[in-house]
């Protein structure tokens, strides 16, 4: 399968129209329905073995944010061997009260990923919750970046931003 067949794949099964609000409060006309694409167990692994050659040779963690990034990131562990963390908005307040969950994340290069970036602002604020955990984090990766801003923002934040498709890739995919 060619970059361009797995754009038209991801956008045949996810792709919506119509209003949305987006995480960031940006409003929409096209949406790209992540959970299509990571519901999709085929599509998902043959997202994850496109992913794996972007991921930096010198990770030692994954991080997958809550809640998109978690099936994307335990797909990618399958095709890195690398350990996973899913990683909580928020510190649950209860059990091992953890933000990070699974493979310990301190002191480890960590590769944050996320399923579709547009602001990067959840990716900016749970980068900074990993920093405060010790984790040293230089790049996050991504399934789509819809181009609205989500590099610079993460530049800022001294995050360089890898993405798989953008929504470039997925716009080009409807006219072939």
């Amino acid at each position: 399968m060619t970059h361009a067949d797995l754009a038209r794949r991801i956008r045949a099964v996810s792709h919506l129209q119509g209003h949305f609000t987006l995480r960031s409060g940006r409003v929409a006309t096209e949406y790209f329905d992540k959970y299509r694409f990571e519901g999709d167990p085929v599509l998902l692994d043959e997202i994850a073995q496109r992913m794996a050659p972007l991921v930096p040779s010198d990770t030692e963690v994954l991080a997958g944010l809550e809640m998109g990034g978690i099936p994307v990131v335990t797909a990618l562990g399958r095709h890195t061997g690398l350990p996973c963390a899913f990683v909580r908005k928020q510190a649950k307040p209860y059990g091992t009260c953890r933000l990070a969950e699974g493979a310990e994340v301190g002191g480890r290069r960590v590769l944050v990923v996320e399923d579709v970036v547009t602001s990067g602002g959840q990716i900016a604020l749970s980068t900074a919750d990993l920093r405060g955990l010790g984790a040293e984090v230089r790049e996050a990766l991504c399934v789509i970046d819809r181009q609205q801003g989500g590099a610079e923002t993460l530049a800022t934040e001294n995050i360089r931003l890898v993405s798989l498709l953008s929504a470039g890739d997925l716009r080009a995919a409807a006219v072939r």
